[in-house]
C-alpha cells in the first residue's frame, strides 16, 4: 500500500506495519490524508474494518469524526473519541 509519507511524519514510513498497527494507519488516512489516501486504504482494509477501528479510536478531529458518523450513519455519540472528549472538556471552541 502506497501512502502519503507526509501524513507519517513522525514516524519512519518504511518500518510500518500495516497489519499490525491498523488504528494508527487509518487514523492518520482520516485525519491527515487526502483522497487518494482514503481510496487507498479503503481498498486494503475494506470499509468494514475501518468502522471497527474508527469506533475505537481515542481520537478524532471534529470534521474526521463527522465524515465517519454520516458515511458509516452512525450517531457521534458512539464513537469512543466522542465519549472521551464529553468526559474531558478542554478550552473553549469558537
Amino acid at each position: 500500500m502506497t501512502l502519503s509519507k507526509g501524513i507519517f511524519w513522525d514516524t519512519q514510513y518504511d518500518t510500518i506495519d500495516w497489519d499490525k498497527h491498523v488504528r494508527y494507519v487509518i487514523g492518520r488516512v482520516v485525519t491527515r490524508g487526502n483522497w487518494s489516501d482514503w481510496l487507498a486504504i479503503q481498498e486494503y482494509y475494506g470499509l468494514d474494518r475501518i468502522k471497527t477501528e474508527m469506533l475505537q479510536e481515542r481520537y478524532l478531529d471534529k470534521k474526521a469524526l463527522n465524515f465517519l458518523s454520516k458515511l458509516f450513519n452512525i450517531p457521534k455519540a458512539q464513537f469512543r473519541c466522542y465519549t472521551l472528549q464529553q468526559s474531558n472538556p478542554g478550552h473553549w471552541d469558537f
